[in-house]
């Protein structure tokens, strides 16, 4: 299982939300490339990162931030927040973000999702951030009726490769992450299922592991320091 430890942005600065509610954001850290070498130095491979202005603007904002980033480090990017076109997703597979995320556009326009996973196919995951069960959108401002497992099996009938499963009302609460959710979701799709919001400490990673998840996103566990960085990458890599 890969650790991805997670780096949201707002005006270029690190900071997290509670619960995706945007006026608990607070900076968790000075300088962002200074937090990703920290990740980099603790032996994480990956880094999750997520332009939030981006969420709210619906285009690319904090697009320097993140390849400065790809330049001077050799994590590689996963990145999600306002990409919301063809020529989004160009752009940053072409300066060297690994795996971009489609969230909203997988529920708003699936012929995106659809059209891209065809041209870059690893390259493209897609987020699903659920509510009591039901996927939400637009930096989780909007909900919907459509279920999580219904969406992601509409994903996988597009090629997609990974999913990003984030339950809302756990991100940022260091409560746990939904492992019924995240198991249900592994069981119903044949994708890998990264999962996202609530991961508190060490056993949580291994309950995950054991779960047979291709990866999970740490952020607010790693800057309170319940969670250590590098014996999580240890433990995933044992």
């Amino acid at each position: 299982m890969i650790i991805l430890p997670a780096v949201d942005i707002i005006d270029g600065k690190p900071v997290r939300l509670y619960k995706g509610d945007f006026s608990t954001a607070h900076q968790v850290a000075d300088d962002c490339l200074k937090t990703a070498k920290s990740f980099e130095e603790s032996g994480a491979e990956w880094i999750h990162m997520v332009d939030l202005d981006g969420s709210l603007a619906k285009k690319p904002v904090n697009f320097e931030t993140f390849i400065n980033v790809v330049k001077n480090t050799s994590l590689k990017v996963e990145l999600g927040g306002g990409i919301r076109t063809m020529q989004d997703i160009e752009f940053y597979l072409s300066n060297g973000i690994t795996r971009v995320i489609l969230g909203s556009v997988a529920l708003n326009n699936p012929s995106l999702v659809k059209e891209a996973v065809k041209e870059y196919n690893q390259g493209i995951a897609v987020g699903i951030d659920a509510k009591n069960e039901f996927a939400a959108a637009e930096g989780w401002t909007q909900s919907s009726s459509v279920h999580f497992i219904e969406l992601a099996k509409k994903m996988e009938d597009f090629g997609v490769n990974t999913i990003i499963y984030t339950d809302i009302s756990k991100d940022g609460t260091l409560a746990g992450p939904n492992v019924e959710h995240l198991k249900r979701l592994n069981d119903a799709v044949s994708c890998n299922i990264i999962a996202s919001g609530g991961i508190n400490c060490i056993d949580d990673i291994i309950e995950l592991k054991s779960n047979n998840l291709y990866g999970a996103i740490c952020g607010k566990s790693i800057y309170s320091k319940t969670l250590d960085l590098k014996e999580a990458v240890e433990v995933c890599n044992d």
